[in-house]
């Protein structure tokens, strides 16, 4: 059983529980996040309108308030029976698809479980995917999901950290329908993490992630493919986010809305090289963005 310990708490987050809280509380309630705290249990909707988040990962301090307008989107409806995470890899540790494969990861707010039922299946159904613990010992952008996780749903929902190494059309292609196929008869969320335009000047980096969120919403994954290679995208998570994408549209996902876009700058207040965090959620068939009432507005 594998116990895998926080590498960025203190750094990326907060490294106390107390201090955790109240910082994941001020990302909800901050000028750039949903402005509001996650409804409590007994007001949430009882079905699950969304399947599929893109989450930034950055510091809470820049990403934090964008992220919080995602998973303010899914704390609103039914609780998940298990949580998929998909990340890039950015220590160069993970194969092609890595999967964490049982146990818990910690965080200062406590453990969570792996869905190991789950990660097996994916494992075995994955031609591509294997189960490394080695490779999520140091990787952020999965770990930084799981306090707003624990934060929405307590330890309740089990997650499934699942790395991609290699950010090729054929690796995300096969990961998101695999994902489809394990998940589609499970109430699942599937959240893409990525961060998107690194270190270029405000109106160019939002020039070029727009170009990417509108590929999103249309849930085209090969359009992502196209947009990041046509036009030098230094998106860090696209395999992952065309993964998602590829696995709702499996599902038969036909929608999907922009919930917030930021950047850097508009926490620093420096716009000459920023970094973008996007927030998207992902529909299943038969709903419309319309269905779930999110009374802020997309920035």
């Amino acid at each position: 059983m594998g116990r895998r310990m926080p590498a960025v708490a203190g750094s990326f987050y907060e490294g106390t529980a107390e201090r955790l809280r109240r910082q994941i509380e001020n990302c909800f309630l901050h000028r750039l996040g949903p402005g509001k705290l996650p409804p409590p249990d007994n007001e949430r909707r009882t079905d699950m309108p969304i399947i599929g988040l893109v989450c930034p990962h950055a510091g809470y301090m820049y990403s934090g308030p964008t992220a919080a307008r995602a998973y303010f989107a899914i704390a609103s409806q039914r609780t998940p029976e298990v949580v998929i995470i998909i990340g890039p890899d950015h220590h160069g540790l993970a194969g092609d698809v890595s999967v964490y494969p049982e146990g818990v990861w910690v965080t200062p707010l406590g453990e969570v479980l792996i869905a190991s039922d789950v990660a097996k299946r994916l494992v075995e159904a994955c031609p591509i995917a294997d189960e490394s613990e080695l490779a999520h010992r140091y990787e952020h952008s999965l770990e930084v999901q799981v306090p707003f996780i624990q934060f929405c749903f307590g330890q309740s929902v089990p997650i499934v950290p699942v790395m991609i190494g290699h950010q090729t059309k054929d690796v995300a292609m096969t990961l998101g329908d695999t994902i489809a196929q394990v998940i589609h008869d499970t109430n699942a969320v599937i959240i893409a993490s990525t961060d998107f335009t690194h270190y270029e000047p405000q109106s160019q980096a939002k020039k070029k992630d727009e170009l990417i969120l509108k590929r999103i919403e249309a849930i085209d994954p090969d359009g992502v493919f196209d947009v990041v290679r046509k036009h030098r995208v230094t998106m860090c998570g696209y395999g992952p986010t065309a993964a998602l994408l590829y696995a709702c549209r499996k599902l038969g996902c036909e929608s999907a809305k922009v919930l917030g876009y930021s950047t850097s700058g508009d926490i620093i207040g420096d716009y000459s090289q920023v970094v973008g965090y996007g927030a998207v959620a992902v529909f299943k068939a038969g709903y419309e963005p319309s269905s779930l009432q999110l009374d802020f507005v997309a920035r």
